[in-house]
C-alpha cells in the first residue's frame, strides 16, 4: 500500500457523492429548460 491508500482524507461512499453529482447536474439542465420553454410560451 501506498502513502495516500492509509491516509484516506474522506471514507465516504463514493456512489452518494456521484448521486448528488448527477442530481445537481441534471436539476441544472431541467431548469435551463424549463426557462427556454417559459419564454417561448410567452412570446407566442
Amino acid at each position: 500500500m501506498n502513502e495516500f491508500e492509509k491516509n484516506v482524507q474522506s471514507k465516504r461512499n463514493d456512489v452518494v457523492d456521484s448521486g448528488v453529482g448527477f442530481v445537481v447536474t441534471f436539476g441544472f439542465f431541467a431548469l435551463i429548460f424549463a426557462i427556454a420553454t417559459a419564454i417561448k410560451l410567452i412570446g407566442s
